[in-house]
């Protein structure tokens, strides 16, 4: 999906969250999350894994010349918005 607007959890994943390892609480929970920039800062990979659970968010994001494009791996897009939107970073 391409986005022409920024949105906040675009922001989380460009600006918000730190590139190697950080943590944050979503619905309870806690997290580690890991986020790698590629290509100069136009792609993103970011993989939250619940601690002490079973839940995870996985992601790619590339900026293009037309946009955002997010790319949820093997989950529904809204779940990774809402997370993104919703965690705490610790």
């Amino acid at each position: 999906m391409v986005e022409k607007e920024k949105e906040k959890w675009l922001e989380v994943i460009t600006a918000g969250l730190p590139i190697g390892y950080s943590e944050g609480d979503y619905q309870g929970r806690r997290y580690g999350i890991t986020k790698s920039a590629f290509f100069n800062g136009k792609s993103f990979k970011v993989y939250a894994e619940e601690l002490g659970g079973k839940e995870f968010i996985s992601l790619n994001l590339y900026l293009t010349n037309e946009g955002a494009v997010l790319k949820p791996c093997e989950m529904p897009e809204q779940k990774v918005k809402s997370f993104l939107n919703e965690m705490r970073q610790r």
